[in-house]
């Protein structure tokens, strides 16, 4: 699992900077109907992102970055995973994700995608939408550059870049060469589930299809350091929500 259910992004609240949120649901290319969370914000940037859960689906956390991005111009919308198979609703502690995750499908999850993408665009009048994601939402936003959805980037924390999945989603470095957005990939060296020579390997891979890239390892930081929790990391998240920022145009924003 990637963050404890209490877990939250270690991002400052801006007051006043998103104009509403709620709970929602969206409907996929073959019907399903799928729980979703939209932040508007009070002053547009222009610039939307659609936010892709860890193993556990649409829960607290998501729910708060994406708050969080509002708070900095940014429309944002966090998807849940799993709404042809638990349905729609809560995805409590009690939540038995590792039963769902390998009933999700590649095809399933970027319908899902691109009906998040699609809402954004006609909710929020965003015209440069990003991805982001955290460990199995990882390697999909990386995945995502390939969908064909117009992104101006896509953004993987610790998205496991190499190797088979739980769902069938390929690997991220085997298929960079459908890549048509740049991408912003966010590692801890001090993961033991993603070794140093995957990162290189999928560095490696996005440049040789000519991606436009940015692959950032923080040596001692293991796996889900972006956690308000996570003391210890504290300036290590900081420098991460900088490169974010950044990579999506909102330089002077972070906070």
């Amino acid at each position: 699992m990637c963050f404890d259910h209490d877990s939250r992004p270690p991002i400052e609240p801006i007051e006043g900077g998103a104009l509403d949120a709620g709970e929602m649901e969206l409907v996929s290319a073959d019907g399903t109907r799928f729980a979703a969370y939209l932040a508007r914000a009070a002053e547009p940037s222009g610039a939307g992102i659609v936010i892709l859960p860890d193993v556990r689906g649409l829960h607290a956390y998501y729910r708060e970055l994406a708050l969080r991005f509002a708070e900095r111009g940014v429309d944002a919308v966090a998807i849940d995973y799993f709404g042809r198979t638990a349905g729609i609703g809560d995805r409590g502690p009690g939540f038995e994700w590792a039963t769902h995750v390998p009933q999700t499908t590649y095809e399933g999850l970027r319908d899902d995608v691109a009906a998040a993408c699609a809402h954004l665009r006609l909710a929020t009048g965003a015209t440069r939408i990003h991805t982001i994601g955290f460990c199995m939402g990882g390697r999909l936003a990386l995945l995502s550059a390939g969908f064909g959805l117009d992104l101006a980037g896509a953004i993987g924390f610790y998205g496991w870049p190499v190797g088979p999945s739980r769902n069938g989603t390929p690997a991220p470095a085997e298929v960079a060469a459908t890549f048509a957005s740049p991408v912003l990939a966010i590692f801890g060296g001090a993961d033991e589930g993603i070794p140093a020579s995957a990162v290189e390997t999928f560095a490696t891979e996005l440049a040789r299809a000519g991606v436009d890239h940015r692959v950032v390892t923080y040596p001692d930081a293991p796996h889900s350091f972006f956690d308000r929790k996570a003391d210890a990391f504290a300036a290590v998240s900081a420098q991460a929500w900088d490169e974010v920022t950044s990579f999506i145009g909102l330089a002077g924003t972070a906070g």
